[in-house]
């Protein structure tokens, strides 16, 4: 009896260790769903289209997109309707070689440049204003910058593509430290493997898309590793279930902390909570009962209203998308 009551112990404990991976591994949506409600653009080179859009950015009421291989930047308002060009082509400062991820902070607008291996800043109406960084691996240097975040203090954290690392400046971009090490990619906590993208919440967080890693990492506001998530044990295990990746090529914090991840290769924005608990999860690529072209997700930013949109880069376009009947968190 005594060997039957431990073994029916070790059961019990097996199926509660199964039961909980699962639930940890495998998470169910816990919000109501959310939906496209717009879409605009198409491949081109005229007013209102686009060749392989890449970066998303909002201010009160614009949204601002890399047009990255027409090497410009586009403002709508949020229904869609063109307002101005920012930027021109070009390896000169102030012109774009191709742009990528976006950022509005202090009513400027950060560009990583991917081609010009510089952070270019103007002013939202498209005023060149500085160039930070220039090409190389040391402090301060870049090779294919693809995302850039601002802090309340003015700091910068740029995402530094092919140097695997994440490089935080001061305002003027002199050098202050770097999470990850030229050169080196690797699976462990502050390693990278073509980090994608970030994103600073206001008490100094930094959330890093870990591209190739196929995962997000958390820093504290003092530079020291808090968390990981994305698969199991959030080290390069690719997958499509809830809370899993394939690329994470974008990131962006919602008015209230939330996180959304642009997941690339499953055609998905996913919505987690600070702490990288699962809360929903959207597909860009069925579009009016047609499976359209796949790598649609590369860039998502959130709107104070809750507005979604999202640069889908097959499809030349951005999508928006909005709580099902503005009942989720904002």
């Amino acid at each position: 009896m005594l060997r039957l009551k431990l073994s029916l112990q070790l059961l019990l404990v097996i199926l509660t260790t199964l039961l909980l991976s699962y639930c940890a591994w495998f998470p169910s949506v816990q919000e109501l769903p959310y939906q496209r409600v717009k879409t605009w653009g198409g491949k081109g080179e005229t007013i209102g289209k686009f060749n392989e859009p890449t970066g998303v950015a909002v201010s009160e009421s614009e949204l601002f997109t890399s047009d990255s291989r027409n090497a410009r930047i586009q403002v709508f308002d949020f229904d869609g309707n063109f307002l101005r060009l920012i930027g021109t082509p070009g390896d000169k400062t102030g012109q774009l070689g191709r742009p990528m991820h976006l950022t509005v902070a202090n009513d400027e607008l950060y560009v990583a440049d991917y081609f010009n291996d510089v952070i270019q800043v103007y002013t939202l109406q498209g005023r060149f204003l500085r160039a930070i960084g220039r090409p190389g691996a040391g402090p301060g240097e870049f090779n294919a910058p693809s995302g850039v975040a601002v802090a309340s203090n003015g700091d910068l954290f740029i995402v530094d593509f092919y140097n695997q690392r994440i490089q935080q400046l001061d305002a003027n971009g002199v050098f202050i430290r770097q999470w990850g090490t030229p050169g080196k990619t690797g699976v462990w906590a502050g390693e990278f493997n073509y980090p994608t993208d970030v994103a600073v919440a206001a008490d100094g967080t930094l959330y890093v898309a870990d591209g190739y890693n196929d995962r997000v990492q958390v820093f504290s506001p003092n530079g020291e590793f808090s968390h990981k998530w994305g698969g199991p044990l959030a080290i390069n295990i690719v997958g499509a279930f809830n809370g899993w990746f394939a690329t994470v090529t974008g990131i962006s914090l919602g008015p209230q902390g939330n996180v959304y991840v642009a997941d690339f290769y499953n055609d998905r924005v996913q919505k987690f909570k600070p702490d990288g608990a699962f809360l929903n999860v959207f597909d860009l690529s069925v579009q009016e009962s047609i499976k359209a072209p796949t790598h649609t997700a590369i860039a998502v930013v959130v709107a104070e209203d809750g507005t979604v949109f999202v640069a889908d880069y097959a499809n030349h376009q951005i999508q928006k998308w909005q709580p099902d009947e503005q009942k989720n968190e904002r």
